[in-house]
Formats: structure tokens, C-alpha cells, sequence
């Protein structure tokens, strides 16, 4: 990575393909002035304090740029989308899809109300953003961050409209919901990976399951210990009936047990999926094929809203050293090993990594205006300041390891061997371990921390 200060003009260049897309000078100058604040040093990454620092003169002309120029966003995201999928997009790449709390103060910013906050690991009044990540050998780069409006929002027109919510925006959208229709941008735009993981916040929706197997994407998520499944043998056979005309519809002989009950007599094994910064990442996994309960529903044993077996998938159970439980499903095929189950569900942690360096060194969460389009604005500019210290890191890293190579010896001794010679990590993006810690050098790495922010 450049020195303090040398990355300015690297940045101004490197933003000429998204500048070419503002076609106003005002536009084209302002931009590199927000990513710049984004980037450098500063407490704060909200328009005052960056205006302050980098142009005093032009907080007007700042705000205009983020918070109300008639520009358009979709040609930028195109752009980032087509940079991010030539640095790490392929087969070998997965997508995460998940969600940022922004803490907040106040009740009339876009999108805020007492929801679940991650951070704080509780219900606070908040801002939902959901995101799609795409990432390789741990090195992640945020595609899209998208507001979920809680439903208070969407049962108050005026309040829409006072926040500038376009009209489209304006139906009930659960994050499952949204998050597949970003996901269809990404297609749409040929961003290429090769699976997604989501969490339980998201595996929980058979339709959301249902809808990435149609689209042919391999998929791990969280469920709930509480999912009925079935087991994988199980048969759709005639009802039998003591009185009355027969059944047409086709009941399972067997019957639907919780996930956790299905693994309870599995054979768990000991599975390392990475090295941590405090060594070896260990736990517990064990895994069964089954049909999921998310068929039609039917009146089954007397009970109605019973769900038939739906599609065969692996139920994957993981016991950790705290003692906690957590369990998933995925559709990878049948003859799947475990650790390549272990090891795709345990990707997803890449992307709260993303979200805490978008936090904490870019000011994800800083932004104090209102409106929808500034918050989505601000979010896609933080966006793009990533994507351009990511490109920075990734291509300091492939230096250094060329520079290692030809640096070393020109023989070994026998069963010796370069550690970079037939990698495939060398020949592909560094895993995160291998980069510099922070996003950019001259800032600290820092803990999570939560940042309220005050709307104006």
C-alpha cells in the first residue's frame, strides 16, 4: 500500500471509470473529495468534519453531491460490480448475504426504528442495512448494502415520502426478499461466484432456499434447531382411511423430527477449517442427508399446516467449544465431504469483518443525514473507498510474494518445496492473513465498538 498521502492520486485515477458516469464537473470533483474523507484520517467520516478537512469551502457543493444532485447511482454500482468480480469473481468465489446494524438516535432517519442490532446483540433503535459480499480465499469486497424498511415505516406514507423512499420501495419486503432481488442484479450484471451463505436470519425462509436452488446456485445457510426435516429415505404413500372416500393426496410414512432430534445420534467429528489469529479454528460437525419440511402443506397425524417433504439436502450440525449449537442445510451434492461443508459454512465470517472495517475505518455508520438517497449515496460510496483499498492490499500482497519468489534460493534441499510454488492461493487472491491488518496502513486496528449517530 502507498504511504500516507501518495494514495490521492492513485485515487483520483483509479476513480476515472466511475467519474466518467458523473457527468457534471461539480459531480466529478465532489466525488473524489467524499471517497478521499472516506478514507484518510479523521474521527468522524460524516460531511462536516470531511468537508472541514479536505475542502472548507465546499460543504455546500458536498452535500448538494450526496444528498440531493439529480445523478444516478446505477451506472457506479455497475462499475463496482465489474471491478470487484475481475478481482476476485469465479467459481472459486462465494457470495454472503447478511445484514449491518447502524445504531441511531433520533426517529426520523430513513429506515430507523427498535429492531435487532448485531453489534449489540439486542433489539436498539437502529438502521438495517442488508448486504451482499462477494468473497474469496477471505478476502471479502461488499457489493451492495440495501435499507430494510421495518413495517411501522411502511404503514406511514407521509413518513415515506418525507424521507424520499421511492414509490417502488414503498411495499412490505422482508431481508430474504431483498436479498434475492440483489442477488438477481448480481447475475444480471455476470458478477461470478460459486455458491452463498447466508445466515439463519435468511435460511429460515423456505422461500429463499427454494428460490437460490431454482436459480442453480449451491447454497449452505442457518436454521434454527427447530426446522422439521425428514429422513432422506422417506416415501409419499396412499392414506389409509377407516371410513369415507380414500385420500388423493400422497402422505410421508415417515415422520418429520426437529433438526436437532434428526442429529442427535449422528457421528460427530473433529473438523479445522482455518488458522485464526489465535491458531486453529476447531469444532464439532456432523452431517446426514434429508428432505426438508417445506413442501406443500397438508392436514397430517390430525394436525393441520403439516409440510410434505421437499427437496433432498445435507443437514449439518456444529457443536462449538463455548458449548453452543448451531445448525444448517446445504444443497451440495450427496458425496460431499464434511470438511468442504464445515469450510463453506464457516466463509460466511469474512463479511462482519467487512462490516466492521466499513464501520470503523471508512464511517459506514457516520452518516447523519435523513434521506433514503443520501444514506444508500453514502453506503455506496463507502463501497467503492473498500473496493479501492482492497484493490491496494491485494495487489501490494501478489508484489510482495513475487518479489519473495525471486528472492529465493535457486535449488532446495530434497523434499523442500517454495511455499508458493503449485499453490493455488498464489495463484489466485491471498487469503485475508496474508494482507496488512487494517484497511489502510496509518490507521490502528481497532475493537468493535458502536457508534450512535445523531441525525440532523
Amino acid at each position: 500500500m502507498s504511504p500516507s498521502g501518495a494514495w490521492e492520486p492513485e485515487l483520483q485515477s483509479w476513480l476515472e471509470p466511475f467519474l466518467m458516469h458523473l457527468r457534471h464537473p461539480a459531480r466529478r470533483r465532489m466525488c473524489p473529495v467524499y471517497v478521499a474523507g472516506l478514507i484518510g484520517p479523521g474521527e468522524r467520516k460524516s460531511l462536516q468534519p470531511m468537508a472541514a478537512r479536505l475542502a472548507p469551502a465546499d460543504y455546500d457543493q458536498l452535500h448538494h453531491f450526496v444528498a440531493v444532485g439529480p445523478w444516478d447511482e446505477a451506472p457506479l454500482e455497475a462499475e463496482l460490480f465489474a471491478q470487484a468480480n475481475r478481482l476476485i469473481g469465479g467459481p472459486d468465489a462465494i457470495l454472503v448475504i447478511d445484514d449491518t446494524a447502524l445504531p441511531k438516535k433520533g426517529t426520523h432517519s430513513v429506515g430507523v426504528a427498535s429492531q435487532y442490532a448485531g453489534a449489540l446483540g439486542k433489539n436498539a433503535n437502529c438502521q438495517t442495512l442488508v448486504s451482499l459480499t462477494l468473497a474469496k480465499n477471505e478476502v471479502p469486497i461488499p457489493l451492495v448494502l440495501r435499507l430494510f424498511l421495518p413495517e411501522t415505516w411502511i404503514k406511514d406514507p407521509d413518513r415515506l415520502q418525507r424521507a424520499g423512499v421511492p414509490e417502488a420501495f414503498w411495499l412490505a419486503r422482508s431481508k430474504p426478499e431483498i436479498a434475492l432481488q440483489e442477488l438477481k442484479r448480481l447475475l444480471q450484471a455476470s458478477v461470478h461466484f460459486g455458491g452463498v451463505v447466508a445466515d439463519a436470519g435468511y435460511g429460515t425462509s423456505a422461500a429463499f432456499r427454494q428460490a437460490l436452488s431454482a436459480l442453480g446456485l449451491p447454497w449452505a445457510v442457518g436454521i434454527p434447531r427447530t426446522q422439521k426435516v425428514y429422513p432422506a429415505d422417506v416415501q409419499l404413500v396412499a392414506a389409509t382411511t377407516k371410513r369415507g372416500r380414500p385420500r388423493k393426496t400422497l402422505i410421508p410414512d415417515k415422520e418429520s423430527v426437529a433438526a436437532e432430534t434428526m442429529l442427535a445420534k449422528a457421528s460427530w467429528h473433529p473438523i479445522t477449517w482455518r488458522r485464526g489469529t489465535k491458531g486453529p479454528l476447531r469444532a464439532r460437525f456432523a452431517a446426514v442427508r434429508v428432505r426438508v419440511a417445506d413442501g406443500p402443506v397438508v392436514r397430517l397425524q390430525g394436525r393441520t399446516g403439516q409440510h410434505l417433504p421437499g427437496d433432498e439436502v445435507w443437514l449439518v450440525g456444529e457443536h462449538r467449544v463455548s458449548g453452543e449449537r448451531k445448525y444448517y442445510l446445504a444443497n451440495l451434492p450427496p458425496d460431499t465431504a464434511l470438511k468442504r461443508l464445515a469450510s463453506l459454512i464457516k466463509a460466511r465470517w469474512v463479511c462482519e469483518q467487512a462490516h466492521q472495517q466499513l464501520k470503523e475505518e471508512l464511517g459506514l455508520d457516520h452518516f447523519e443525514g435523513r434521506s433514503w438517497r443520501g444514506l444508500h449515496r453514502h453506503a455506496l460510496l463507502t463501497l467503492i473507498a473498500f473496493l479501492f483499498l482492497q484493490q491496494q492490499r491485494l495487489t501490494a500482497a501478489r508484489r510482495g510474494k513475487k518479489k519473495s519468489r525471486r528472492s529465493a534460493p535457486a535449488t532446495k534441499p530434497a523434499g523442500h518445496s517454495s511455499p508458493a510454488a503449485g499453490s493455488a492461493r498464489a495463484r489466485h487472491a491471498p487469503a485475508m492473513s496474508d494482507l496488512p491488518g487494517p484497511l489502510h496502513p496509518w490507521l490502528p486496528q481497532q475493537s468493535a465498538k458502536v457508534v450512535l449517530v445523531v441525525e440532523i
